[in-house]
């Protein structure tokens, strides 16, 4: 999922005043909070989108098959995404 870093900063808003409206959290300043949550998520996504790119470059090695058919895109996109995150640790 794409968001921009506006989309990402009205969630966090939204969160962080949730959590505070239940007493869940409390801050003195909402901004530093919701500019740190901004960061961190936009990091993840960055994770994410390289992971992406990582396994469209290992798929172009099956473009043939693929294209023939032998080879369902998707699912083996998801496979070689979920292997390479277990191996690097990473958690979507």
């Amino acid at each position: 999922m794409r968001l921009t870093r506006d989309q990402i900063g009205a969630i966090t808003q939204n969160l962080l005043h949730a959590l505070v409206r239940e007493g869940t959290l409390s801050t003195d300043e909402p901004g530093a909070v919701i500019d740190r949550l901004v960061e961190v998520i936009t990091e993840d996504l960055a994770v994410e989108d390289k992971l992406n790119l990582e396994v469209r470059e290992i798929m172009e090695k099956y473009r043939d098959e693929i294209g023939r058919g032998d080879i369902d895109y998707q699912e083996m996109f998801r496979k070689i995404k979920a292997k390479l995150a277990r191996e690097r640790k990473i958690i979507f």
